[in-house]
């Protein structure tokens, strides 16, 4: 978020064991912190309970107006029931031996209650809930007496008709939170726009701060609305800046040279272009040819022809003197780019020199590989992690491509970049699977994007189906579908989600070889293989001597065999979308029609099943993106974590907040073009104050 939000310490403003639970529990240490610890939901009188979703022993709170009581004597603790509707439901609550409830939830009080759900013949019940009075002298019980540590209970809940429920844990109550916000919000000075003015068609950010946690009649969703684009300004502001400082680098120009090596490919190929392709490269060129480093994403479908695309713009570089670094994300991949980029260039009668350099290399072959990028005899050197690594050194690097690029971190791209010297050179990224960080940053502009949806002629698309352990027919089916295929004379993949263990790759291989396939010649590869053994296993299985491969996902960045038409994925629920997609995309390299079985343990209509049946139904790798993107988050887009576990968004859903976005990134290219000076500022400024969530932007 742009601007700094109420740097008080917590400890000055609210009682301190209260503040001690925050920092220790939440770790939230300020004012601001504990501002920006928004509400997860709200309740909302009159609007009904939100119990879809819920399920028996969810601890829940309803706002609503007692409309019927029933004492029932008993010896030693009496029963009181009372019905409670919210507008939307009615629903029970009772009370053992209470006699303060008795007096206090008469007929036509309104009433929160917190408490276990259950339910009798279907209906909602409460057991003894936790109840706080809305009408007259303010009450409390249980958990809701801790409001009563900021202040007066009628003082803070009397007028509300939105009351916000926190993230929480169990040693810090969403109560405490909303009592803590009350305090600090009741001494909050007015909170200025850090640019300066409020965006047209948004409210002020005072009054949003104020808004989202104590809404008005009209509830939260314009406080909400400013508040996710102040956090997308963040990002855009620092993006627009960025951009702007990318047009004042100098880079080498690369134009296409006629009758270059380039030309020479064009013409050479036993291939048309597709379209996207065709356009793809028009796009590549103009940046090349432009004294500004390319900052461009290439984004598409698994197959789609991104490497054909990429080796025409090395090649453009070629024609000019420039070397290119292709950076993949194994040694195997490495490998296999090294022959097919030579091989392809050796058919067209090209003079490119291919290196390839991977830590696995002898000293003496290192050496060479070395002497030769330095000396710029190598045109293209594809290489592992170990190109970013001190001593190697470029001749001329002019054009830098990052294959399947989430596997690499920030910093590994920007070493690698920087190697450049004086001029950075070109930059292309590709992935094959959009996930959800890459999504944030397509979406706030940080590179240019092209993107490849058609295959190529001859290509079919893979056929998927769901395969569940509860459906045994259909499991015997799958191992049958394999091997009808092996006695074809084509090949499969079965992949498992771990290497030991019931399920693991070692047992899983062990019984089919002795079972399913033992007329069949069964290859095992797993991440513990010393990397000579699996480039044993990879080869062999590219030369067609292994009929079934048995791996985990080490083979999902792999080498191509177009002779694999059919894939298991052991326990698909274990793997996340993008990862489903990837694996499924090793089988369909060839003209044949392809297959892949997505085995699961799930429960049918259980969230994991559903989200294989999901993978299945669609090969559409940009739709899974979004689905990736919506059960994981985006992950902290800014930092160098690729997992969502930690958000540097709070409020924004990429896919939902797309127009909030698009009209931050619009607003941030603006105000640099128009202020540099203060945009700068404004940025530096944010930099300094949270440094720890813009890792991604400060070593860029």
């Amino acid at each position: 978020m742009l601007g700094t939000i109420d740097p008080r310490p917590l400890n000055l403003v609210i009682p301190l064991k209260q503040a001690r639970a925050l920092h220790k529990h939440l770790g939230i240490e300020s004012c601001g912190d504990l501002l920006r610890h928004y509400p997860r939901k709200y309740l909302h009188y009159g609007a009904g309970s939100e119990l879809e979703g819920t399920r028996e022993g969810d601890t829940i709170s309803i706002i609503g107006r007692v409309i019927d009581t029933h004492f029932i004597p008993r010896e030693g603790k009496p029963i009181y029931k009372i019905t409670v509707d919210d507008g939307r439901y009615r629903i029970g609550a009772t009370f053992f031996g209470s006699r303060f409830a008795m007096r206090a939830l008469t007929e036509g009080k309104r009433v929160m209650l917190t408490g276990k759900l259950s339910f009798f013949r279907s209906a909602p019940q409460l057991q003894h809930p936790d109840f706080v009075l809305l009408d007259g002298p303010t009450q409390a019980t249980g958990a809701l007496k801790q409001l009563s540590h900021f202040g007066d209970l009628e003082e803070i809940l009397s007028g509300r008709e939105w009351l916000p429920l926190y993230p929480a844990t169990s040693k810090v109550s969403t109560w405490t939170i909303m009592g803590a916000v009350h305090a600090v919000l009741k001494t909050l000075p007015k909170v200025e726009e850090p640019l300066g003015f409020t965006p047209i068609g948004y409210s002020s950010l005072n009054k949003a701060i104020r808004e989202i946690h104590e809404p008005g009649p009209a509830g939260p969703d314009a406080a909400r609305r400013r508040l996710k684009y102040e956090e997308a300004s963040g990002i855009a502001l620092v993006m627009a800046v960025r951009r702007a400082d990318r047009l004042l680098e100098d880079a080498t120009a690369l134009p296409p040279v006629r009758g270059g090596q380039f030309d020479q490919l064009l013409g050479n190929l036993p291939f048309p272009l597709t379209d996207g392709q065709k356009q793809v490269l028009a796009d590549i060129t103009a940046d090349m040819s432009r004294p500004r480093p390319m900052s461009r994403l290439l984004q598409g479908e698994v197959g789609s022809g991104k490497t054909i695309v990429s080796l025409l713009a090395m090649l453009q570089a070629v024609d000019n003197g420039s070397q290119c670094a292709l950076l993949a994300p194994t040694e195997v991949l490495t490998m296999q780019h090294a022959r097919s980029l030579q091989e392809t260039a050796l058919r067209a009668g090209l003079t490119t020199s291919v290196v390839a350099l991977t830590g696995s290399m002898t000293a003496a072959q290192r050496q060479e590989a070395m002497l030769n990028i330095v000396s710029g005899q190598a045109d293209i050197v594809v290489g592992t992690h170990a190109l970013i690594q001190e001593g190697v050194e470029f001749f001329r690097l002019g054009l830098v491509v990052v294959d399947e690029q989430h596997r690499f971190g920030v910093e590994q791209r920007d070493a690698l970049r920087a190697k450049g010297g004086e001029h950075p050179p070109h930059v292309l990224v590709m992935t094959a699977t959009p996930i959800p960080r890459t999504m944030a940053i397509t979406v706030f502009g940080d590179l240019e994007i092209s993107t490849l949806r058609e295959l190529p002629g001859g290509r079919k698309p893979i056929q998927s189906s769901v395969v569940p352990q509860f459906k045994s027919a259909w499991v015997e089916r799958g191992w049958e579908k394999i091997r009808e295929e092996a006695q074809a004379g084509r090949q499969a993949y079965i992949v498992c989600p771990r290497i030991d263990g019931d399920g693991g790759v070692l047992i899983t291989a062990a019984m089919l070889s002795a079972t399913e396939f033992a007329d069949l010649e069964v290859g095992v590869l797993h991440g513990r293989m010393k990397g000579e053994d699996k480039d044993a296993v990879m080869k062999d299985f590219a030369a067609g001597a292994i009929d079934v491969l048995v791996s985990t996902t080490v083979i999902e960045v792999g080498v191509d065999v177009p002779n694999a038409t059919v894939m298991m994925v052991r326990e698909s629920e274990h793997f996340g979308v993008s990862q489903l997609h990837q694996l499924r995309g090793r089988v369909g390299r060839g003209g044949n029609q392809s297959l892949c079985l997505f085995h699961t343990l799930a429960e049918e209509e259980s969230p994991a099943f559903e989200r294989v049946c999901q993978v299945a139904a669609t090969t559409d790798g940009f739709a899974l993106a979004e689905l990736d993107l919506r059960t994981r988050q985006e992950g902290d887009i800014l930092g160098v974590n690729q997992s969502g576990s930690h958000r540097t968004l709070r409020l924004i859903n990429l896919v939902d907040d797309y127009d909030i976005v698009q009209r931050a990134y619009d607003d941030a290219e603006r105000f640099v073009e128009q202020h540099p000076q203060l945009a700068r500022a404004a940025m530096e400024a944010l930099m300094s104050t949270v440094p720890e969530e813009w890792e991604y932007l400060d070593k860029s």
